[in-house]
C-alpha cells in the first residue's frame, strides 16, 4: 500500500509542477506578446486559467494524501489515543463521503453538461478542462482508503509532541533504572 500512496504522489507532484512550469511560461509568453510585440493572445490566457483549476485540484490532492489539510489539533490532541484515532478515522470517512459525492459524481455531472460547449479561443470541449474534479476525487478516495488502513493499523503515528516526548522521558528513565540495576 506505501508503494501505491509513493507512485500517486509522484504522478501528482510531477503534473502538479509541470501544470506549474507551463503557466510560467505562458504566463511570460503572454506578457511578451502584449507589451512587446503589441499583439494580445487570448489561448494562451485562458489555458492559463484551465491549468490554474488543475493545479488547485491537484494540489488538493497531493495535500490530502499527505493528510495535510488545517486541522484544529487543540481539541483532538487532548484525547485519548483511543478516541484520537476514531476521530481521525471519522475525519477520513468525512473526506471520503465528500470526494464521492462532490469530486466524483458532482464533477462527473458537471463535465457531461459542459461537453457540448466549446472554449472562446482553444475550441476544446469545456468538459475535457472539468475532468480534474472527478479524476482527483477518485484518487482523494484511493487516498482516504489507505489513510484508514494507516490509522487502524498503527502505520500511520498519531501521537502529538507531548506523546512523543512522554515516549522519550519514559526510555530514558528505563534505561537509567537498567543501568542501576546493572551496577547493583
Amino acid at each position: 500500500m506505501e508503494k501505491l500512496r509513493n507512485t500517486l504522489n509522484k504522478v501528482l507532484n510531477l503534473l502538479a509542477g509541470l501544470s506549474m512550469t507551463v503557466m510560467v511560461v505562458l504566463t511570460t509568453y503572454q506578457v511578451i506578446v502584449r507589451y512587446i510585440f503589441n499583439s494580445p493572445s487570448t489561448w494562451s490566457e485562458e489555458l492559463v486559467g484551465y491549468l490554474f483549476g488543475w493545479s488547485t485540484m491537484l494540489g488538493a490532492t497531493i495535500v490530502s494524501g499527505e493528510r495535510g489539510h488545517m486541522n484544529i489539533p487543540v481539541l483532538v490532541d487532548r484525547f485519548n489515543p483511543t478516541m484520537r484515532k476514531a476521530f481521525h478515522i471519522f475525519a477520513e470517512v468525512i473526506a471520503f463521503i465528500f470526494s464521492a459525492t462532490i469530486l466524483v459524481f458532482g464533477g462527473f455531472q458537471v463535465s457531461q453538461l459542459a461537453m457540448g460547449q466549446q472554449t472562446s479561443s482553444l475550441g476544446v470541449a469545456v468538459g475535457v478542462f472539468y475532468w480534474v474534479m472527478p479524476i482527483c476525487g477518485v484518487i482523494i478516495l484511493v487516498y482516504s482508503v489507505l489513510n484508514i488502513i494507516g490509522i487502524a493499523n498503527g502505520s500511520i503515528c498519531l501521537d502529538t509532541p507531548e506523546d512523543a516526548d512522554f515516549a522519550k522521558v519514559e526510555a530514558e528513565m528505563a534505561a537509567d533504572a537498567d543501568k542501576e540495576n546493572k551496577e547493583d
